[in-house]
């Protein structure tokens, strides 16, 4: 528009700017169409009303549930004043009196009155006609950003898809899901995924999300009873919604099953001290496959109708795929979880053969010298001293028998699946516990190298131990006489790596392609399941496993632990 001096058109007539606004709208169209960035679109669609009414001053606003005034997203000038009541109560549908210089036009999203957009210029009277102008920009600003949001939510569904054909753990699946949910609906108090364990009739949460202190959740691992009237409610695909009233939960969505709010309502204390918002709406959708109930997702915000139709709807077409995505992850883990076990037997069998000739060395030494104390009381020959020194050879013979079978026994019970912070040093300990006689036998030299302060592992205590297990069981198969086995832990760039190293006979690099694949085994009675297990482990930790190897030099293997997630490997 080329403004006159002195002279101000009120609305879209001749010579006003408003005059071709299909053609502006067209090309406005053709410019955001492929914008995935809401914000993007409303700055942008803001520009265009500002420019055709020739305004000075506009503004996006937004409100959300529980907010008494709407909030600012954007404003040109940046220092512009703006009536955020005024805004308020137009969003809520209040009679309001908007003033001669401004215009509003109302935005819908998720399927509730959302925002506006607003332009003001203190020397124009916008009439009618320019009003409805600026609010066909305001409902064209709402179809694109309808767009943006489909495509989003396709996006999601292709990156669960991703995961599921990389055979991603169910952990990971779980956050992943957690993580789609959180970019689909604007929840600000936090999203859990429960699994339904049907022997003990409880809902486990596996993975949850903070997002009013973005943070993973504290409640991993607690388990809430899962009363049979409930899992009627839940044994059918259902999403529920609920609102808090006062002490109590209401159900809006029709469910009739305010007590599943009150069973899912678990954060009402606040942990050590520190406050947690209480959540003031809930919604609850049921995962469920072929089997029966696999789990339920649950979703929090901090504000009494913060959800509505939109996101039950999203929510019933997201979790069909997500649940037959879980339940084929967590299939993949009891088959792992079967093949590790099956190996810790198999472990064990290897130890036992590998410290039999340490404890049969060991046992050896004791009965000559106790048969000769005997001799020396039955024939009065007996001379303390050199009792003395026998009875210490005992000592340290029976020592070191105690340390290998302390550490098959710890081994072979090691078995419980509760996570706990894992010490890598203690568990490189653990592992030496069993192999340092055998090692010093052979005349390998053992070097370790990995710091008590190296930060604990999240994980299963008996899993570290068995990778090390494997891996150092690998390397003394490997080495003889004159070589070096060392053992190094170390923080980098985020990630903690530990490394086991030999000096011994290498693998021909034809090997090396095959060996981290089930059943390949370069040794004459192995099984080809160690390396794979290994890798499984590492995987499950969300870990990488890497091994190098020069026939006839050694092998180093590197496994490496993100410390904080979403990095790349060191």
């Amino acid at each position: 528009m080329v403004k006159q001096e002195g002279d101000r058109s009120t609305g879209p007539g001749p010579d006003a700017g408003w005059a071709g606004l299909t053609d502006h709208l067209w090309r406005f169209r053709a410019q955001y169409r492929d914008v995935r960035d809401p914000e993007k679109i409303l700055r942008g669609a803001l520009r265009l009303g500002m420019d055709l009414a020739g305004a000075r001053e506009g503004c996006v606003g937004a409100i959300h549930p529980g907010s008494a005034e709407a909030r600012l997203l954007h404003r040109t000038p940046e220092d512009g004043p703006w009536d955020r009541r005024l805004l308020s109560g137009f969003l809520r549908g209040e009679k309001v009196t908007v003033p001669p210089d401004v215009m509003l036009a109302r935005l819908r999203r998720h399927g509730r009155m959302w925002g506006a957009l607003a332009i003001r210029d203190a020397d124009a009277t916008f009439d009618w006609d320019a009003r409805q102008a600026f609010s066909t920009i305001g409902g064209l600003a709402n179809e694109l950003i309808d767009q943006a949001d489909l495509h989003r939510i396709r996006e999601v569904r292709a990156r669960v898809d991703r995961k599921v054909l990389e055979q991603s753990h169910p952990k990971h699946l779980s956050y992943e899901v957690l993580h789609g949910i959180r970019s689909l609906i604007s929840y600000d108090h936090s999203a859990a995924l429960l699994i339904h364990d049907a022997d003990l009739g409880v809902l486990e949460v596996v993975a949850e999300q903070i997002a009013w202190r973005k943070a993973k959740g504290e409640n991993v691992g607690r388990k809430f009873p899962l009363k049979a009237s409930l899992h009627d409610v839940l044994a059918q695909p259902v999403v529920l919604g609920f609102d808090r009233e006062g002490n109590g939960w209401t159900d809006w969505a029709g469910g009739g099953a305010a007590m599943l709010a009150e069973l899912l309502d678990y954060d009402k204390v606040s942990r050590a001290g520190t406050f947690t918002p209480p959540e003031g709406a809930i919604l609850c959708a049921s995962l469920i496959t072929r089997s029966g109930l696999l789990g339920v997702l649950k979703v929090a915000s901090i504000h009494p109708g913060s959800f509505c139709q939109y996101e039950v709807d999203l929510i019933s077409q997201f979790l069909p795929q997500a649940a037959v995505a879980l339940q084929n992850a967590r299939r993949t883990e009891t088959l792992e979880r079967r093949m590790i076990d099956a190996e810790r037997k198999h472990a064990m069998a290897d130890l036992a053969r590998g410290v039999s000739h340490d404890v049969n060395n060991a046992l050896g030494a004791v009965l000559p010298l106790v048969q000769q104390l005997l001799d020396d009381l039955e024939t009065d020959a007996f001379d303390a001293e050199s009792a003395t020194a026998d009875l210490r050879q005992v000592e340290r013979s029976i020592r070191v028998c105690r340390r290998i079978f302390g550490g098959m026994l710890n081994f072979a019970r090691g078995s419980t699946r509760n996570p706990s912070d894992v010490s890598p040093a203690m568990a490189v300990d653990s592992a030496l516990v069993i192999f340092r006689e055998g090692l010093e036998r052979r005349g390998v030299n053992l070097i370790v190298d990995v710091p008590a302060d190296l930060p604990p592992l999240h994980a299963v205590q008996a899993d570290v131990e068995q990778l090390l297990l494997n891996l150092i069981s690998n390397a003394r198969d490997a080495t003889g006489p004159g070589d070096s086995l060392t053992i190094r832990g170390r923080e980098a760039a985020g990630w903690l790596v530990l490394e086991v190293e030999d000096t011994g006979s290498g693998i021909a690099p034809e090997d090396l392609a095959k060996l981290q694949e089930p059943f390949f085994t370069t040794k004459t009675n192995g099984h080809g399941l160690g390396v794979a297990i290994c890798r499984s482990i590492a995987a499950q930790l969300r870990g990488q496993l890497a091994i190098d190897s020069v026939l006839g030099e050694g092998t180093r293997v590197r496994v490496s632990f993100p410390i904080d997630e979403g990095r790349e490997g060191p």
